[in-house]
C-alpha cells in the first residue's frame, strides 16, 4: 500500500504541488527520503521518527521508502515534516488516508510532536484554495491563512491534536483570520522643522508615486525624510495586504501570523550583497526590492550599494 499526502513546494514565489508517497514494504528495516531532497528534508526522517515516539508510537521494522513527486525538482526546507509523519500515519492505519487526501499540508515538526512555523503558509492557503483542497498548517500560523477564502484550515499545536481531530475524539477550532496590531501613528512630518521645499517634494512624490532622489551633506535630514514617506501613503487595501502579505510569507518575514494594511518600509545596508537587494541565493528568496513591494525602498548611500555606479 502507498500513502500519499498533498504538500507544496516553492520556486521563488510560484507554488509547486507535490506528491508525498509512502511505501512500507518488507525487508530489513530502513527510512529512506528519495525525489531531490536537500539537507533539512533528508533529516526530516529523524525528527518524524521522534515525534511519533513522543506520542508512544514507533514505527514498524519495515523498509520504509519516502517519494516526493516530482522527483526531478529539489525540495528545499523544514516544512516537508508534517506531510511524511502524515504520510507514516496515513500507511499505519492511524490516520484515514482518504481524508487527509483533501488537504496540503506544510509544517515543522519539533522532536516532542510539536507543530513549528515555516515560511510560505499564506501562499500555499492560496494554492489550496484554487485547488478546492483544505490547508494543514502550524498553529501560530493559522490566522495568516484563514485569509485563503473557501479553504477548510486546521491549525494543530501538535501532531497528537491532529491525529486526534481526525479520529473525531478532539475537535480542531478554524482559526479566524488575523491583523498584526500595528502602531497607528507612523512617524510624521510634523516633527521636521523646517525643510519645506523638501517635505513639498515628498508630497508630490507620494501623490504620484514618484521615485525620490535626495542629495545633501550628512545630517541634512534626508534619512528622516524618508522615513516619513511611508505616512503619506494610503493605507493598503485588502488586495494590496494579501499581495504583500505573500511575499512576506515566502520571505518567513510576516510577523505575528497575520496580515498587515502597513506599507513596507525597507532600508538595506549599502554593504548588502546583490541576492539580497534583489531576491536568490541557494535558497531562493525574496530580496529587499521584493520585500518593498507597494511600500518605499531606501537605498541610503546610493552610490555605494554593489553595481550601482
Amino acid at each position: 500500500m502507498v500513502a500519499r499526502i498533498n504538500t507544496v513546494a516553492f520556486q521563488g514565489i510560484d507554488v509547486v504541488d507535490i506528491d508525498v508517497q509512502v511505501q512500507m514494504a518488507a525487508g530489513m528495516p530502513a527510512f529512506t527520503v528519495v525525489g531531490l531532497p536537500d539537507k533539512a528534508v533528508a533529516e526530516s526522517g529523524e525528527r518524524v521518527r521522534a515525534a511519533l515516539g513522543a506520542m508512544g508510537l514507533a514505527l514498524p521494522p519495515k523498509r520504509i521508502t519516502v517519494n516526493l513527486a516530482p522527483a526531478d525538482l529539489l525540495k528545499e526546507g523544514s516544512h516537508f515534516d508534517l506531510p511524511i509523519a502524515l504520510g507514516l500515519l496515513a500507511a499505519m492505519g492511524v490516520v484515514p488516508a482518504d481524508e487527509v487526501a483533501g488537504f496540503v499540508a506544510l509544517g515543522e515538526l519539533a522532536l516532542d510532536g510539536a507543530v513549528a512555523p515555516v515560511a510560505g503558509v499564506l501562499p500555499a492557503a492560496v494554492h489550496a484554495s484554487a485547488r478546492s483542497l483544505g490547508l494543514i498548517c502550524p498553529a501560530a500560523q493559522g490566522g495568516e491563512a484563514a485569509w485563503a477564502a473557501g479553504t477548510e484550515v486546521l491549525a494543530p499545536r501538535s501532531l497528537l491534536a491532529l491525529i486526534n481531530h481526525f479520529k473525531g475524539t478532539q475537535v480542531l477550532t478554524p482559526p479566524d483570520p488575523c491583523l498584526v496590531e500595528e502602531d497607528a501613528r507612523y512617524p510624521d512630518l510634523g516633527d521636521i522643522k523646517g525643510q519645506e521645499t523638501a517635505k513639498r517634494a515628498l508630497e508630490i512624490a507620494a501623490a504620484g508615486a514618484h521615485n525620490l532622489l535626495m542629495i545633501g551633506p550628512p545630517g541634512a535630514g534626508k534619512s528622516m525624510l524618508a522615513q516619513r514617506l511611508p505616512g503619506l501613503l494610503p493605507p493598503l487595501d485588502a488586495a494590496e495586504a494579501l499581495e504583500v502579505s505573500m511575499v512576506h510569507s515566502l520571505a518567513g518575514a510576516l510577523r505575528g501570523g497575520g496580515l498587515t494594511r502597513r506599507r513596507p518600509f525597507r532600508d538595506p545596508h549599502h554593504s548588502a550583497s546583490v541576492p539580497a537587494l534583489v531576491g536568490g541565493g541557494l535558497r531562493t528568496r525574496p530580496g529587499e526590492v521584493s520585500l518593498a513591494h507597494l511600500g518605499v525602498l531606501f537605498l541610503d548611500e546610493l552610490p555605494e550599494f554593489h553595481g550601482i555606479r
